[in-house]
C-alpha cells in the first residue's frame, strides 16, 4: 500500500505541477520526522488531495463520508481513491463521529505521523477566514506536535461552486514556519485551546490573504439540514 500511495502521490504531484502550474513555498520548513500537525485554510474539494501531493511527507485527512456515500461506480472510485491517499471519510453531522475524528488524528501522531487538519471545519464559500474550532488546538496540546500552517490562494478557481470540469488556473500553496506549543496532555484547558488555535489561524490568515470573520463556518450541506 505504501509503494502505490507513492506511485500516487507522485503522479498527482506532476499533474499539479504540469497542468496547473502550482506555485509551493517553504517545503524546506517541513519536518522531516516524527509527528506534524499540517492546519490549513479550506477552499476547496481538492485541497486534501492537493496538499498530501505536494508535502515531502504523507498526510493523513478527514473528509466527509458523503463523497465515498455516492452510489454505484462513483462512490467506489471515490473510496478506493481516499484509501490510496490516506484521506479518512467521517460523518460531520454525527458528534460522536466528529469526536472519533480527532481520536483518529491523535493516533496518527502518537505514532510519529502526520495529520491534516481545517480548522475552519469546512470550505469557505465566500472567500472570508472564518474562527477556527480548537480541536487543532486540543491535538497539539494532547501530542507537543509542531503546526505547520499552510496557505492555500487561488485552488477555489479550479472547480467553482457548482461545477463539474476541472480549470487548469494556477494556484499557490505557501508553508509557514512550524508552531511549537506545550505538551500538556490532559490537563489543557479550554482558554489555553482558544489562544493556541486562535495563534494559528492568525498564521493561515497571513499566509493565505483571506479577510477575517470572527464566526464559525457551516456546512452548507449542515445548513441546508437544518433549514438554513
Amino acid at each position: 500500500m505504501e509503494k502505490l500511495y507513492r506511485l500516487t502521490q507522485t503522479a498527482v504531484t506532476g499533474l499539479i505541477k504540469t497542468v496547473f502550474r502550482a506555485r509551493v513555498t517553504g517545503l524546506e520548513r517541513f519536518p522531516a520526522s516524527g509527528p506534524v500537525i499540517v492546519a490549513s485554510n479550506h477552499r476547496a474539494f481538492l485541497d486534501s488531495v492537493i496538499i498530501s501531493a505536494l508535502m515531502p511527507r504523507r498526510v493523513a485527512f478527514l473528509a466527509k463520508a458523503e463523497y465515498v456515500n455516492s452510489p454505484g461506480l462513483k462512490g467506489r472510485l471515490m473510496k478506493r481513491i481516499f484509501e490510496l491517499i490516506d484521506i479518512i471519510p467521517v460523518n460531520r453531522a454525527d458528534q460522536i463521529e466528529r469526536l472519533k475524528a480527532l481520536e483518529i488524528g491523535l493516533e496518527r501522531l502518537e505514532r510519529g505521523g502526520v495529520f491534516g487538519i481545517y480548522p475552519e471545519g469546512t470550505r469557505s464559500l465566500d472567500g472570508y477566514l472564518y474562527r477556527g474550532k480548537i480541536g487543532v488546538a486540543w491535538l497539539a496540546h494532547m501530542t507537543g506536535a509542531p503546526v505547520v500552517p499552510v496557505g492555500l490562494i487561488g485552488t477555489e478557481r479550479i472547480q467553482p461552486p457548482g461545477t463539474k470540469l476541472l480549470r487548469p488556473v494556477r494556484f499557490t500553496v505557501r508553508v509557514g514556519e512550524p508552531m511549537s506549543f506545550e505538551k500538556l496532555g490532559e490537563k489543557q484547558s479550554g482558554a489555553q485551546r482558544r489562544a493556541t488555535t486562535d495563534a494559528i489561524m492568525d498564521e493561515i490568515a497571513r499566509l493565505c490573504g483571506q479577510p477575517r470573520k470572527n464566526e464559525y463556518n457551516t456546512s452548507p450541506s449542515l445548513a441546508k439540514d437544518a433549514g438554513a
